[in-house]
């Protein structure tokens, strides 16, 4: 058995193993130092390759590169005693070494759709329903040519959002109450102080 741990053949192998147990030993122990190295990682990705569609998962990222670490071990050894047994001597590492990063590459993408696939997503971003509510125009704003608005929700917070008029022109500051989605905008309608309206939709507001 020590033999076979300090054997050089077997030496990229191991060295992978080792690395996965360290990481699986840090990420233990910075879970409960609030500081994990899947955080580390993060930052260290750069953004090109962090919002690539293989990495666009559910789950962390570091959970990636223990798949890869874990494949690549296991592929290896398979390899090498695959070998041992036909010929009674491990290959080379550097003619192992490659055929087993490219099968885990291969397993671990199918590992990752596979979890991707059963796992829920981490945030459900849903559309506040901001139709019948009273905004407040920012800049000036013509049909065609939306302008941005302030309004609140439901629960009080703030949005920004864009505003086309529905007719005619709409001064920066004027108050408006959004009646419709178009292509992605909202269509807006005046309201004037002496209309009723106004005070209605304002005292439910309150309310």
């Amino acid at each position: 058995m020590l033999e076979l741990l300090q054997h050089w053949q077997l030496m990229p192998f191991h060295l992978s193993l080792l690395l996965l147990l360290s990481l699986s030993v840090l990420e233990t122990v910075g879970f409960y130092l609030k500081s994990p190295p899947s955080l580390w990682l993060k930052h260290c990705i750069p953004p090109k390759l962090r919002h690539a569609d293989l990495l666009n998962v559910k789950f962390s990222k570091l959970l990636i590169v223990v798949f890869l670490l874990m494949n690549f071990s296991c592929v290896g050894y398979v390899l090498q005693f695959a070998i041992y047994a036909q010929q009674n001597q491990f290959a080379p590492f550097y003619y192992v070494f490659f055929p087993a990063l490219i099968l885990a590459i291969f397993f671990t993408a199918f590992m990752i759709h596979c979890l991707d696939q059963v796992l829920p997503p981490k945030q459900q971003h849903i559309e506040p329903d901001l139709l019948g509510r009273l905004a407040t125009l920012v800049d000036k704003a013509r049909p065609s040519f939306p302008a941005e608005a302030r309004i609140r929700d439901e629960f009080g917070r703030l949005h920004i959002v864009d505003v086309e008029p529905e007719f005619g022109e709409l001064e920066a500051e004027s108050q408006v109450i959004l009646i419709r989605m178009k292509r992605g905008h909202y269509v807006a309608k005046k309201i004037v102080r002496s209309q009723p309206l106004l005070n209605s939709t304002q005292h439910a507001h309150k309310s």
